[in-house]
């Protein structure tokens, strides 16, 4: 059996016209849309009544004036001044001249070098300290010879302290002592990383021998000293 349709219920009969209806009609609002102008609208301020603030009315005052203060009385008159003849007599001042005279002896003053709180350091005074066995070397070379034989003294006396190997403590401590006048050795000071390491180097220090004192112009002095001292763990 064929199926018979009906040419009045085709749909796709007038698509192409109600395309067209609906695209012209699509065009036109939005030609209107993009040519629509407004404007702002004027408003004449010529008209209606305006509004007048009122004006506020400032009190007229008047300025009072101070009459000026009465003037200074007049200076009293000055006194008479009496003159009396001055006859009393004035002992005059002499004035002895300080010249010396020919005559005068003047005595030499002699001038005496105060050594005994001079510090001279190591390193500028003139006969170092001499440690002993440097005795006998020549005057020149005593400078070394007593720095190789404090450097033999510290090896010697090193004892690198127990509670600081066991911590791992290491470093480097600054010692600075003094040589007195007599060859002792005094004001031993210490700095460094830890109290147990200056404690040791405090120790080293304190078993040096006494020497033979450093002297400038003949004299002995105080000669201040100072050596690094390094703890390094193997």
């Amino acid at each position: 059996m064929q199926l018979k349709k009906n040419p009045e219920a085709d749909l796709n009969k007038n698509r192409n016209l109600y395309f067209v209806i609906g695209l012209t009609c699509v065009l036109g609002l939005t030609w209107g849309a993009i040519e629509y102008k407004s404007y702002e609208r004027k408003i004449d301020l010529t008209s209606g009544d305006m509004l007048v603030d009122d004006e506020e009315d400032v009190p007229i005052t008047e300025q009072l004036k101070t009459p000026p203060p009465p003037p200074p009385p007049p200076p009293p008159a000055p006194e008479v001044i009496e003159i009396v003849e001055d006859e009393e007599e004035v002992e005059e001042t002499v004035i002895e001249s300080t010249e010396s005279d020919e005559e005068m002896v003047i005595e030499d003053i002699v001038v005496e070098d105060d050594f005994d709180d001079i510090e001279v350091p190591f390193a500028v005074i003139e006969d170092v300290p001499i440690f002993p066995g440097c005795e006998t070397v020549a005057k020149s070379q005593r400078r070394a010879c007593f720095q190789e034989q404090m450097n033999k003294h510290i090896r010697k006396n090193f004892r690198y302290p127990d509670i600081a190997q066991e911590m791992g403590i290491q470093g480097r401590v600054y010692v600075n002592f003094i040589i007195a006048r007599d060859g002792s050795i005094t004001n031993i000071r210490m700095r460094g990383p830890d109290k147990n390491l200056e404690n040791e180097a405090a120790r080293i220090i304190g078993r040096l021998p006494r020497m033979t004192p450093g002297r400038q112009r003949g004299t002995p002095v105080k000669v201040p000293f100072s050596i690094p001292i390094t703890f390094r763990l193997q």
